[in-house]
């Protein structure tokens, strides 16, 4: 029976009144957005789960029709560049038929496609198209994440349906993938948090050798209180170290810990070279630990950035080269740090972190991170935004033998070809660029023009440039790049609060905070690979189950 516009509503009221469902993911989770394929095939089973359980909903074909997918933006995982006849959501949905039936050819397809004027209805097809069309669009114009994406999806429908005895139109496959084995053999959560604490144990005491203090012998406090501290702070938002150190002294087992004043003496003699030295060690010693997992591979894609903390209000002289200017180029002031984390497929740590002070070239910063970033593992290609767009600085990382896409500031030659574009209705543009780096050396790029259909503006700013020195369909690698963005929202979580001016205590801060955030993602990777054999990037365990769970074992030791 087909569903009506009652049963629907039914269907998602009833989505909105689960405490434990999310729909859809990208609006409540931040390591999602609009494209993310994880989300999307989470947000098909959780429809998928509610849809079949009402009476009158019985088709498969009729769920493929109905799925809500217009928030979803496939551009990302399109290959193709230029204008196209057909939709990616159109094909998204005619291809998840296709697996659902578990055709091995697009002709089966498209004869079914022609048989059925319904569907074709549905899908706003005025004319079918044909097998060669479906053909190129599964092997040339679907990126292979999004192939495998519409395939577990499919899975995922034929159980849900399977699972009310709806009819299908085969059986679900007896391997499930990772998802769907959490979703219908689910581990239960104390069962998670079993395997968790084991775990957070072990990496904790992997870790905690890569830190000291410059402390002499036979004192008093012993040095892994001093972490347990920090993590505490971590635990507690907006907690500073005297209010947080009295109350530690009450909830930790430890028959001394250091009260606020003396832990932050502690951490003041610190240098920057130092705590980074520290924390590359910790981070190092986690990637070992992690390639011994299947699912973890010592290469990867990583993207570089620059966040902020909040802007300084008070008086900054005497540190006029720390705290400096914000990247919105106004009159506030703030402390800069810049990061170099894993990105992509590829469980998200943050490889390394420095501070950032006046001076300093986007250059200079660039090639510090990945100098360490390719210590501890083989980079594949940089991401970067718009802030990094020098000619000099891709040159140098194309002389390391790595890709990158970076968007490329709109000056009057690019505008006038946006311009062009537009008065043309061309959505993609490329053309190869030199660009001038002095005494007749050239740097050779791709410019790509990319419009965004959803822009609010009229003129040419619809259209984004691209400069990258791999294929133009690289370009869409750069969708990867705000999991850095969603990094940086739970590394500040994770920090402490201070008023304080020193440089070495606010920069320890935010390392440590990456520190417990890295911790966090590869304990999460652990537990996955110990419950399912498989990793997917969205977390069974929570930031703040990590973080409790190191407070109670040894901090970060």
């Amino acid at each position: 029976m087909s569903s009506t516009l009652v049963s629907r509503h039914e269907v998602f009221r009833t989505i909105a009144a689960k405490s434990y469902c999310e729909w859809p993911v990208y609006d409540s989770a931040p390591l999602y957005d609009r494209s993310s394929l994880d989300g999307l095939e989470e947000d098909i089973r959780t429809v998928a789960r509610v849809w079949f359980e009402h009476d009158t909903h019985e088709s498969v074909e009729d769920f493929v029709c109905c799925l809500p997918l217009a928030y979803v933006e496939f551009d990302a995982h399109d290959r193709y560049t230029g204008t196209t006849r057909y939709g990616m959501e159109q094909l998204v949905r005619v291809f998840l038929l296709k697996a659902l039936h578990g055709w091995e050819h697009e002709s089966k397809l498209a004869e079914y496609l022609d048989r059925r004027s319904s569907v074709q209805k549905h899908l706003g097809f005025e004319s079918v198209p044909d097998q060669s069309t479906l053909w190129r669009t599964w092997h040339r114009r679907f990126a292979p994440d999004l192939r495998e994406a519409i395939e577990t999806a499919a899975r995922s429908i034929l159980i849900q349906a399977d699972r009310v005895d709806a009819p299908v139109p085969r059986q679900p496959p007896e391997r499930l993938s990772q998802r769907e084995e959490f979703n219908d053999e689910a581990p239960t959560q104390q069962e998670i948090l079993d395997r968790a604490e084991d775990i957070t144990e072990q990496v904790s005491g992997i870790v905690h050798p890569a830190f000291s203090l410059n402390r002499g012998e036979g004192s008093e406090i012993h040095q892994n209180a001093f972490w347990e501290l920090q993590t505490y702070l971590g635990l507690h938002e907006h907690l500073a170290a005297n209010e947080g150190a009295r109350s530690f002294l009450y909830e930790s087992n430890r028959e001394r810990t250091p009260l606020g004043h003396n832990h932050r003496s502690h951490l003041r003699e610190l240098s920057i070279g130092e705590i980074r030295e520290m924390y590359r060690e910790a981070v190092g010693r986690i990637i070992n630990r992690l390639s011994k997992t299947d699912v973890f591979h010592r290469a990867g894609l990583v993207a570089i950035d620059i966040t902020e903390e909040d802007p300084f209000t008070g008086n900054r002289e005497g540190y006029e080269n720390e705290i400096i200017g914000t990247k919105e180029k106004n009159t506030e002031y703030a402390y800069q740090w810049a990061t170099v984390q894993l990105v992509g497929n590829a469980v998200p740590l943050v490889l390394d972190a420095r501070p950032v002070k006046k001076g300093e070239t986007r250059q200079e910063i660039v090639e510090d991170l990945l100098d360490s970033a390719q210590s501890l593992l083989h980079i594949d290609g940089v991401l970067m935004d718009g802030e990094f767009d020098s000619q000099h600085l891709l040159e140098s990382i194309s002389q390391r033998g790595l890709t990158y896409v970076v968007p490329k500031r709109m000056y009057t030659s690019e505008k006038a070809q946006a311009k062009r574009l537009l008065s043309r209705g061309q959505d993609c543009y490329t053309t190869e660029r030199g660009l001038h780096l002095g005494k007749n050396e050239w740097h050779e790029t791709t410019f790509v023009y990319k419009r965004n259909p959803n822009s609010e503006r009229t003129d040419y700013g619809q259209y984004a440039v691209f400069m990258t020195n791999a294929p133009a369909g690289a370009v869409r690698e750069y969708s990867y790049r705000w999991e850095i963005e969603s990094g940086y929202k739970s590394i500040k979580r994770f920090m402490a609060a201070t008023t304080s001016k020193n440089f070495v205590l606010r920069f320890f801060y935010f390392a440590f905070a990456c520190l417990l955030y890295s911790i966090w993602r590869a304990v999460d990777l652990l537990v996955q690979v110990a419950l399912t054999d498989g990793y997917g990037r969205s977390p069974i365990v929570t930031a703040q189950n990590t973080l409790a769970l190191l407070q109670k074992r040894t901090g970060v030791g």
